[in-house]
């Protein structure tokens, strides 16, 4: 049940595999038991195998070093690492080609900032999230112009793997009006961690709140111009809800594998567990869902690669399959714990894992509900042919 791929999308998808297989899968349960951590000599190859492969930059414009590969090359890679639990497979940084686009009048940035995450030497997250926004796009913080600096103060939640990054992407508002994104190192003064809480999931990667407390930002420090802020941010929103679509089905896949092995083998008076209907049709609604989410993302990833549509039908289509396959991993999570049965809850088994994680899928980068504000607004008005 594969999607038709060319033979070199084919052949880098199995080498992204073959990584996740031999550098990831073996290290889960050591991380689940341990905090999501590994000890600092594991970490360090499965990160410069990373390198080796050349993920941080599957994004990265091929001008600027890096792979410069299609939306469809980066859904199957993402597809394979979503396969990892743990967030094992956050390992590298990501130099996204619109950080090319949004830095590309200041070659200051462009070295001190976008370059070090293409070569692995430096982590960053994104703070956009407030109090009183969640998935809204509501932005409360301020900053300010003061000579040559940007004041910035505001308070930032769930900001992904801040404990982990040596600068963020801050979105704020600016005195002329609208939003503006900046480059904020993690050293200056004046951030405040506010919390650090623990989640379900058991990731390396922690989602903490930062307060601003007259933040002072070197003007060289803005990204883009003026009003951009959002632009920008849509465009990370974009390639988010891609990816994570992606992944979703390679952590479908792996649950649907293991579940009818497990199924295959389990004995149940004198009858296998995969001969019980119950289990046949778990099984059989996974493996149907599964195709129709691999359908919708590899043909929207295709659209992005032949621009054959405009930027607000993606953006529709972006939301359509990180709504899809977000709810569609959770099914089957349920489904394949149950057919585990008690086994299925413990926490070295994958199934339990992905039970955990998937579930945030639905709620971060834009909750399923904001997903479906998107799409009902674009069907209103635009039609079923303008999406």
């Amino acid at each position: 049940m594969q999607i038709e791929l060319d033979e070199h999308t084919l052949a880098w998808q199995q080498r992204v595999r073959t990584y996740v297989e031999q550098e990831l899968i073996p290290h889960e349960v050591a991380a689940e038991m341990n905090g999501g951590e590994l000890p600092e000599q594991i970490m360090q190859r499965i990160q410069h195998k990373a390198l080796e492969l050349g993920l941080p930059g599957m994004d990265a414009p091929s001008s600027q070093g890096g792979l410069g590969l299609s939306m469809v090359d980066q859904v199957a890679a993402w597809e394979m690492l979503g396969r990892a639990t743990n967030a094992l497979c956050w390992c590298f940084p990501e130099a996204q080609s619109w950080m090319y686009e949004a830095c590309a009048d200041s070659q200051y940035q462009l070295e001190h900032y976008i370059q070090p995450l293409l070569a692995g030497r430096a982590r960053e997250a994104y703070a956009i999230t407030e109090a009183e926004s969640g998935s809204h796009e509501v932005i409360n913080t301020t900053a300010t112009a003061s000579g040559d600096n940007y004041l910035i103060n505001g308070e930032k939640w769930f900001v992904t793997s801040g404990n982990l990054a040596d600068y963020l992407f801050v979105q704020a508002r600016v005195s002329e009006g609208g939003d503006a994104l900046f480059i904020v190192d993690m050293s200056t003064p004046g951030i405040e961690l506010v919390e650090n809480p623990l989640f379900s999931h058991t990731f390396p990667s922690h989602h903490p709140t930062y307060r601003f407390n007259d933040v002072a930002v070197p003007a060289r420090n803005r990204i883009g111009g003026t009003g951009s802020g959002m632009d920008y941010s849509r465009s990370w929103f974009r390639h988010e809800r891609m990816t994570i679509a992606a992944r979703m089905l390679g952590a479908a896949s792996r649950m649907i594998e293991e579940a009818t092995e497990w199924a295959r083998n389990r004995q149940i008076q004198e009858e296998k567990l995969i001969d019980k209907q119950a289990i046949q049709f778990m099984l059989a609604d996974c493996s149907t869902e599964l195709w129709a989410s691999r359908l919708m993302v590899y043909e929207a990833a295709r659209a992005h690669d032949a621009g054959t549509v405009d930027l607000k039908s993606l953006h529709v289509r972006c939301s359509m399959v990180k709504l899809y396959t977000t709810e569609m991993a959770n099914r089957v999570a349920d489904r394949c714990l149950q057919i585990w049965g008690g086994r299925g809850y413990r926490r070295d088994n994958a199934v339990e894992r992905f039970f955990r994680e998937v579930r945030v899928d639905r709620i971060w980068e834009g909750s399923s509900e904001i997903q479906r504000m998107i799409i009902a607004g674009a069907l209103t008005k635009r039609g079923l042919d303008g999406m």
